[in-house]
């Protein structure tokens, strides 16, 4: 079986006794055996002619256009796995349907919470503001009078503050508790109701009397043709004026022209964004100068942790014939 590897992350797939048995009373297989050919691929560039009989694509961090040409010439192709968390990237390639994608759920559950809490924590502190007034040389004193009025002090800390997670998964499972330890109230939000992991989660259907008392509206929503411009004037305009919106999911899910609007006049606290439409977000994108934005290039998800394991259970997984871990739902 030949196996291609990016370049753009280093991938041990020789198991060690972190694996564990892959069934009762077995060991972790060879998954690198003789027969096996693991070779590793420029991320950026067509796949050489001689590696188109691979049978196995680990992707991360390719390019559109390699994603491309391995799917217009990888004929033996079985299965792709994406370390991303999002598969749209690989979906959008137009691999046969046929060809298995698994995608990297779980493995930037860790460092996407992290930045999530680091922009939420930004926005509500109003480093933004300070930042401003550093570069100015001049000290804040109204922002130092509005957190000492009780009626806004509230909107500078999470204490007491309502926010919602919009895409409530496996990095919402990370997040949450972390916005709980600070005194924050936690509304998670997904296509079924219920509660997950001590979190009440209700549906999109819930969406206008939840966001009407929310703070802090988090997003992790993929990218998939429902969720496209999901927040939209319509959602914006069922938040309070203060709210801010925070998103490390996908950026095609906002209606950046309707958020622009939103910022300028005056109808959102703010925003604080991961992740843009168009990337790298053109210069004269309006999001650029739209007031109280905070912008980070791409980086909530950092390295993926764990991925040479998870790559090796499925690998264990492909040769004993069980399901694959992630398998994407193709339609």
């Amino acid at each position: 079986m030949k196996i291609l590897v990016p370049d753009t992350i280093s991938l041990d797939l020789v198991p060690g006794p972190e694996d564990g048995p892959t069934g009762a009373g077995s060991t972790p297989p060879d998954l690198t055996a003789a027969t096996d050919e693991v070779v590793e691929y420029d991320a950026a560039a067509p796949l050489p002619v001689e590696h188109r009989d691979a049978d196995v694509l680990v992707a991360w961090a390719n390019t559109p256009e390699n994603l491309s040409d391995a799917a217009a010439h990888l004929p033996r192709l079985r299965w792709v796995q994406t370390l991303a968390a999002g598969p749209d990237a690989v979906l959008a390639a137009g691999f046969a349907h046929e060809v298995v994608v698994t995608n990297g759920r779980s493995l930037h559950d860790g460092p996407v919470a992290e930045h999530a809490l680091a922009l939420t924590l930004a926005a509500v502190r109003r480093l933004d503001r300070t930042g401003v007034a550093q570069r100015e040389h001049r000290w804040d004193s109204a922002m130092v009078d509005e957190q000492a009025d009780p009626a806004t002090s509230g909107r500078f800390t999470l204490h007491g503050a309502r926010v919602t997670i919009w895409g409530f998964g496996s990095i919402a499972s990370a997040l949450a508790p972390l916005y709980a330890a600070l005194g924050a109230h936690v509304t998670g939000v997904a296509s079924t109701a219920g509660d997950r992991h001590g979190f009440p989660v209700v549906t999109d259907e819930d969406l206008p009397w939840v966001l009407a008392t929310t703070d802090v509206l988090v997003s992790l929503l993929p990218a998939v043709p429902a969720t496209r411009h999901a927040f939209d004037a319509t959602r914006i305009g069922q938040l309070p004026a203060h709210a801010w919106f925070v998103n490390v999911g996908r950026g095609a899910t906002v209606d950046e022209g309707a958020l622009v609007a939103a910022l300028r006049e005056g109808r959102l606290g703010g925003a604080a964004l991961d992740v843009t439409e168009t990337e790298p977000l053109p210069a004269d994108s309006p999001l650029w100068d739209a007031p109280r934005t905070i912008i980070t290039p791409h980086v909530a998800g950092g390295r993926p942790q764990g991925a040479a394991a998870l790559v090796r259970e499925n690998l264990a997984n492909l040769r004993a014939g069980r399901p694959l871990r992630n398998v994407v739902p193709r339609g």
